[in-house]
């Protein structure tokens, strides 16, 4: 369990004699939480799981007040109203471009799934349009743990607001920095294998976009009607959008780029089925050479192929590039101070895009 819960639900257990420790760490709402709130930490893959955490934050605030410990009145109660909840949550910190799915599925697909068994009650209860959490799971021992949710969940929000302000702090200082040999080792940290997958992706985009843009191509439909362009990189969503494989798209040349981290090479080729085998270029979260990459993919494809020329050939030149870690540093030192301050600005802005928060 999280340090930052374990140290309330210690402190909870402590003003109050009739709950324990297990009781409340075996609450299937609180086991829930823990496992959305991985984004605190450093070395992670955990999205923030925003929508999922405010859908139940946006109840227990409204039900605190009129339903704590009131366990009769609250079994006659039909749910807050759908606009209610949605205009609360999305004024919360980084709510402000949430949509309704969590409320709608995906908080009891994922609690269903993961939490207590598939046919158990679901958490959120969806009346027609009106939502509130199922009685079973707010009560551990007749004690109504609400009240313990809600100071979860504002501490995890707390964490993240000043992890956020600590990357926007150390941007800012950046901008300052005159010396561009130490902006480039104090961007250089932060692409690490330890980087959050919504950072690694921002700064791998930013040095992308920078390092392609000052090479010439020439473009025409005839040798005598040659157009010169530079190459342009554009980021296509948010790091947890579901975009169908493509994280950036390179223009004029219609290259396809996809981030990802070595884990499950399945999952690169299910990244190649969905975009119907176009060829596509894997920055990976690794400090792997990409050579290595390259040889463990292939040796992954032959496996999963059987020897089989037409699978095996589908995959295979369904990959464009590799890149990693090793080829954004390299890039990152080939960068003038100039450019260095755009990847800065860059890395500044589409953070703050990710963030949902207002852009000065």
């Amino acid at each position: 369990m999280r340090d930052f819960i374990e140290k309330i639900l210690q402190e909870e257990v402590r003003l109050n004699e009739k709950i324990s420790l297990e009781d409340l760490k075996n609450s299937p709402l609180i086991k829930y939480l823990d496992l959305k709130t991985g984004a605190i930490n450093g070395n992670t893959k955990s999205r923030r799981n925003l929508a999922n955490i405010y859908a139940i934050y946006s109840i227990l605030y409204y039900y605190k007040d009129e339903y704590y410990c009131n366990i009769n009145k609250y079994k006659k109660f039909e749910g807050f109203e759908y606009t209610k909840l949605l205009s609360f949550y999305k004024r919360l910190y980084g709510g402000k471009k949430l949509q309704n799915h969590a409320l709608n599925s995906r908080v009891n697909g994922e609690f269903n799934n993961k939490i207590v068994e598939r046919n158990d009650n679901a958490l959120i209860i969806n009346n027609n349009g009106k939502y509130l959490i199922h009685i079973e799971y707010l009560y551990v021992n007749n004690i109504d743990i609400s009240k313990i949710v809600i100071r979860i969940i504002e501490k995890y929000i707390d964490l993240l607001v000043k992890k956020d302000d600590s990357l926007i702090k150390k941007l800012k200082e950046l901008i300052l920095i005159k010396d561009t040999s130490i902006k480039k080792k104090k961007i250089n940290e932060l692409i690490d294998e330890d980087a959050e997958a919504r950072i690694f992706e921002i700064i791998a985009y930013s040095i992308l976009k920078n390092h392609y843009k000052s090479t010439k191509v020439y473009m025409g439909y005839s040798i005598d009607n040659l157009k010169e362009e530079y190459l342009t990189l554009y980021k296509t969503g948010r790091t947890n959008a579901n975009d169908g494989g493509i994280d950036f798209v390179m223009r004029p040349l219609g290259r396809f780029y996809q981030v990802t981290e070595v884990e499950n090479y399945d999952k690169y080729l299910l990244d190649m089925d969905k975009i119907l085998h176009f060829p596509l270029t894997f920055i990976i979260k690794t400090k792997k050479e990409k050579d290595v990459i390259e040889n463990e993919l292939k040796t992954y494809i032959e496996e999963k192929s059987k020897g089989m020329e037409v699978i095996k050939s589908r995959y295979l030149n369904s990959i464009e590039e590799i890149i990693t870690i090793n080829e954004l540093k390299k890039w990152l030192l080939e960068l003038n101070d100039k450019d260095l301050n755009f990847l800065i600005r860059d890395i500044d802005l589409y953070y703050k895009i990710e963030l949902n928060l207002e852009l000065e």
